[in-house]
């Protein structure tokens, strides 16, 4: 079904694997068609409750595939009206996820490679990674919504640091600023964003994680807490009447693990999308 990635099922967990490690995972437009086809897949299907990304080999994604020298990043295309980046397409299909996603950073990511894991919930890497914001080294801007996402991870300060001397970095420098969570050795790499994974497949409501990671991303851009209390209301009102809410207190009391049922696919509010 793919031709770029390795998709797979397992425990509730859908692991992406970048599969171009002959080009170090370098980003093309079938790698392009191939996530956006996963995550539809992970969005409809009520058997997956988390997303990991993840590289083959030792790269996470070595950037944009650039064997079409300066059209690497367009195409042919050059209105710029019309054109519309390719990773900006990624990040805000990404955005627009119903199921939590995590990136697990296993090498080298530079360019879209990093910028791609930007509107992922959780970032975690190996003690492997580097990372940078190349672009103005390759004499092009940044992409893929960075510009909005970048800053609001690290800070204005740090963004344009990364950005402006496109300077590579290492993990620990990636860790000290915030824009992973945690730097461990390779070997834990996945078995940590796997158990992560799992706690949130297990112990969560499928549809209180949508709204939950929906609301942190949206309230970014709000100009009042006022916006965040008014969708906050709507959603605690129509989660407190749900089957999950009761199955969640009753299981509190019970003492024993919650049993959800309520689906994306199926039992999201009237009132989501929200934003539309």
């Amino acid at each position: 079904m793919f031709q770029t990635i390795k998709c797979d099922i397992t425990d509730e967990i859908m692991t992406i694997t970048l599969q171009r490690p002959d080009r170090m995972n370098a980003f093309n437009m079938e790698m392009l068609d191939d996530l956006l086809a996963a995550f539809d897949k992970a969005d409809e299907d009520d058997n997956v409750r988390v997303i990991i990304v993840t590289g083959e080999g030792r790269a996470f994604c070595a950037g944009a595939d650039l064997d079409n020298g300066d059209h690497s990043f367009t195409g042919e295309v050059e209105d710029d009206v019309e054109f519309r980046d390719s990773g900006g397409v990624l990040a805000l299909r990404i955005y627009d996820l119903k199921k939590p996603i995590i990136a697990a950073i296993n090498g080298p990511a530079v360019g879209i490679g990093i910028t791609m894991t930007l509107p992922m919930d959780i970032r975690i890497a190996s003690t492997q990674a580097k990372m940078g914001f190349v672009f103005c080294r390759r004499g092009i801007a940044p992409e893929a919504c960075s510009g909005w996402f970048l800053p609001r991870i690290v800070g204005i300060s740090q963004a344009s640091e990364w950005v402006l001397t496109g300077r590579v970095f290492p993990a620990q420098e990636a860790l000290d600023n915030r824009l992973v969570s945690k730097v461990v050795e390779p070997e834990e790499l996945l078995p940590i964003a796997r158990a992560i994974a799992k706690e949130i497949a297990e112990n969560t409501s499928a549809t209180s994680v949508a709204l939950s990671r929906q609301l942190l991303w949206r309230m970014l851009g709000a100009d009042h807490p006022a916006r965040s209390h008014e969708i906050e209301s709507k959603m605690i009102n129509w989660s407190s009447n749900q089957a999950d809410a009761k199955e969640g207190v009753a299981s509190f009391f019970e003492k024993r693990p919650a049993e959800f049922t309520l689906t994306v696919s199926k039992d999201m509010p009237s009132f989501y999308p929200w934003w539309e």
